[in-house]
């Protein structure tokens, strides 16, 4: 190799491989303090734009999941409130079964029915302010409710739909009523209304009516029907209850198995994006001792490059 002055071809070397091995210190240093082994798109393009769509539907996932949740947590506080009212349904079928004793006089089925209407008052009262997020639940007011568990807008995919007939009137007026019932060959009075309830004026006073007669049914204060003949009748009721609730079980099965595809699917994503992005510790860590004793052998030999020049003043 010629000798030269204007040309340091030896420091140029050494330049370019100092200036590459500084480069891939940064670059270890860089991923191994932010933990990706990709951070620009300069570092794997296809592999940048896959990273940044799976990190959107991991992000979709995490709102489906909990939009899952809460429809969740929906259906459970409306199951909550039917067992309250089973509990009081229940109560007032041993109180009608106490009355059909005939040991009790007068006093005491009126001390019955006293009961039977305070229990009867808080399955309204219950069924009045079951409340979810602003949404009445057992007042009938509710239609059918898209519970959104995907990611996209396909309804069949991404929706489960909780039908308006989850959410029927749980109040005694809708609980009781039973237009094919009979007791002792008679229409039960107390919710078919039509010739037992003659109120007027507010609905409450009716719905008091319609309490007031059931209660008197049940504690054998009403000419024409006994308690033991109520019984059958309050038994359908705590069955209706029953079909309920178990549909309500069935709907949170459906949910509960959508939050699980959902972690599933979120598991799986996650990990092909660590494996795509997540950045090898340990050879990232090789790789900046390489490059560290590469960047120091390429100073020192650039030291004595640049001296190459001066070997020239000996010839002179």
């Amino acid at each position: 190799m010629a000798l030269t002055i204007n040309t340091n071809l030896s420091s140029q070397i050494v330049q370019a491989n100092l200036a590459k091995s500084t480069n891939q210190l940064n670059q270890a240093i860089e991923r191994m303090t932010t933990g990706y082994k990709i951070n620009h798109a300069s570092d794997n393009a296809a592999g940048y734009s896959i990273a940044r769509n799976w990190d959107t539907q991991l992000g979709s996932l995490d709102i489906a999941a909990d939009n899952a949740a809460t429809g969740a947590d929906m259906l459970s506080t409306l199951e909550d409130h039917y067992q309250l009212v089973s509990s009081h349904v229940q109560r007032v079928r041993d109180l009608t079964e106490q009355a059909a004793n005939g040991t009790y006089g007068e006093q005491s089925l009126k001390a019955i029915k006293s009961e039977i209407v305070a229990r009867l008052e808080e399955i309204d009262r219950i069924a009045a302010n079951c409340e979810f997020s602003g949404q009445y639940m057992m007042n009938g007011s509710m239609s059918d409710i898209n519970i959104q568990v995907g990611t996209d807008g396909n309804a069949d995919k991404s929706q489960i739909v909780l039908a308006d007939k989850l959410f029927e009137k749980g109040d005694v007026a809708s609980l009781f009523v039973s237009d094919a019932k009979t007791v002792n060959g008679q229409n039960i009075a107390a919710y078919n209304l039509k010739t037992a309830v003659t109120a007027k004026g507010s609905f409450s006073s009716v719905d008091a009516a319609r309490r007031d007669k059931l209660a008197s049914d049940c504690a054998g204060l009403t000419d024409g029907t006994t308690p033991a003949s109520m019984l059958t009748y309050i038994d359908d009721v705590i069955n209706k209850i029953s079909d309920r609730v178990t549909t309500l079980g069935a709907a949170q099965n459906r949910i509960e198995s959508a939050i699980e595809s959902i972690g599933v699917q979120s598991e799986n994503i996650m990990s092909s994006l660590s494996t795509l992005r997540d950045a090898d510790v340990a050879k990232e860590s090789s790789n900046y001792i390489k490059a560290q004793i590469l960047q120091q052998a390429s100073a020192t030999l650039l030291a004595t490059a640049n001296q190459t020049p001066s070997i020239a003043l000996n010839l002179l």
